[in-house]
């Protein structure tokens, strides 16, 4: 099979779910939100918000405000050092498709740089509450901007459990 660096990345990406307690680095960091805002758009129009959170007592109150989304008190985060917010305006109609692409281009790009990351949902319902809100209103973010994911970011505690794709989901129509 032919391939390249991207599809590399692309077909050996997986989610991680453990963490060292080890920050990651600015430049890094820099580099993955980068990839999050070159995420294509419906129009071009960029409607999407990126808040990383790399403040231990503002990741630690996310985490609490997700947990108790889930009625749980474990950390849904997986003590992830790095959170990022993505949230999008509300009032574009792709905005769900907008923040998505813009989580899924992070993921990719933090495994490019040997980092483990995932896909949090929960994010509307915690920015929906009105701790949420307030957070928004901290950060300066639009009432219309609605919560898509989180992508939590840090350095890999292992390597991650393997999945095979069913190859029988694709379907050609030639």
């Amino acid at each position: 099979m032919k391939t390249n660096e991207t599809i590399n990345t692309i077909l050996n990406r997986k989610s991680c779910r453990s963490y060292l307690d080890a920050d990651v680095n600015d430049e890094d960091l820099d580099l993955v939100l980068q990839a999050g805002l070159y995420a294509a758009s419906g129009n071009g129009v960029q409607p999407v918000k990126i808040i990383a959170v790399t403040n231990r007592k503002v990741r630690d109150e996310l985490s609490a405000l997700n947990a108790r989304v889930l009625n749980s008190s474990s950390d849904p985060f997986y003590g992830a050092p790095a959170v990022i917010a993505v949230l999008a305006d509300s009032n574009r109609h792709t905005f769900v498709e907008d923040g998505s692409l813009a989580i899924g281009n992070m993921l990719l790009a933090a495994d490019s740089l040997g980092l483990g990351a995932c896909w949090i949902h929960r994010a509307r319902e915690i920015f929906d509450s009105e701790e949420g809100k307030a957070l928004k209103k901290e950060w300066g973010i639009e009432d219309s901007y609605l919560g898509i994911g989180f992508c939590i970011l840090g350095r890999r505690a292992d390597a991650g459990k393997e999945y095979v794709r069913d190859q029988k989901r694709i379907i050609r129509v030639k």
